[in-house]
């Protein structure tokens, strides 16, 4: 992992990797719960999947999906090199129409163990009503930047820039869904980043 750590931090957009102590932190969860079946939403590089594929039994498969396969390619030889490609199934494209094609076959819903979601903010109450239909009972969802440099606790009209603004409300909203939801618990836990950021972790 440290090798494909280097080529994302190098990366110009390397910032939208998560850290190592959440790649850390998703293991634990993994190896925990004894996942199997896993959804990854939002790539980059692959450095959260090749943490996630580790974790994972021989016989274990994660779903990863990213509207850019030019940065799955950066990291694809290092899953390959780690011995874990054969658990990565890739696919390219919009995940909200990637997780609709998973609904659309029955034997899909409940039928995954654990979802990672580090992808476009404004997206993220939707995929939670796709994903809480595709996780089982007692999975685990886990959620990036659900503090988003602390803005969420600022007042609306507090001064930040417009794409801080359009995020920050967008993981408010995600935030107020969970804490609404009797049906699932959740926990939040901040990463030691130059960004501080935060996942949610949901079981339902």
């Amino acid at each position: 992992m440290r090798d494909l750590r280097i080529l994302t931090d190098n990366h110009e957009k390397g910032i939208m990797a998560s850290p190592p102590d959440e790649a850390q932190l998703l293991q634990m969860l993994l190896k925990l719960t004894g996942a199997k079946h896993t959804i990854e939403v939002g790539v980059f590089t692959g450095y959260s999947l090749l943490a996630t594929a580790l974790a994972l039994p021989d016989d274990g498969k994660v779903i990863a999906i990213d509207t850019n396969p030019e940065y799955y390619e950066l990291g694809r030889p290092f899953i390959e090199k780690a011995g874990v490609g054969h658990k990565v199934d890739f696919r390219a494209g919009l995940a909200l129409q990637h997780l609709d094609e998973l609904l659309a076959d029955e034997a899909n819903r409940g039928a995954f163990d654990f979802a990672f979601v580090d992808a476009d903010k404004p997206s993220y109450v939707k995929y939670h009503e796709q994903l809480l239909r595709l996780v089982r009972v007692g999975g685990v969802i886990v959620y990036d930047n659900t503090l988003w440099d602390g803005t969420v606790a600022l007042p609306p009209d507090a001064p930040m820039s417009d794409m801080d603004r359009r995020i920050s409300a967008a993981v408010r909203d995600l935030n107020a869904r969970l804490a609404g939801d009797g049906a699932s618990r959740c926990a939040s836990s901040p990463s030691q980043t130059a960004s501080p950021s935060a996942a949610a972790s949901c079981d339902h």
